[in-house]
């Protein structure tokens, strides 16, 4: 298991990661460190705990927007290809009908 000391709001913390993930948790660090430092120009300095906190918020609510999005998204596709087999099964049926008059006795 790895340790890595990532760096939010000016402050060190030490977080065990597994190995060959150090680079991914430096990248995600330095994401949630952007947010407060946002957060930090926007309110102030109110607090450690308060600033990360209303980060996870910040960033909980982008997520569940993208997850809105893709849920979105997945239904559409869907929707779509559900219209897209019908079509292609009726016109398959209509191919097995003409075929099947050309095979009638006359």
């Amino acid at each position: 298991m790895a340790q890595v000391d990532v760096a939010i709001n000016g402050k060190s913390y030490r977080i065990a990661c597994d190995d060959g993930q150090e680079d991914h948790l430096l990248q995600l660090a330095a994401f949630v460190d952007q947010r407060v430092q946002d957060l930090v120009a926007s309110v102030g300095q109110i607090g450690d705990a308060r600033l990360l906190v209303m980060a996870s918020l910040l960033i909980s609510d982008e997520l569940s927007e993208i997850y809105s999005k893709v849920n979105e998204a997945e239904g559409n596709g869907a929707e779509e290809a559900e219209h897209a087999l019908a079509q292609a099964t009726d016109a398959l049926a209509q191919r097995i009908e003409q075929i099947a008059a050309t095979l009638e006795p006359a």
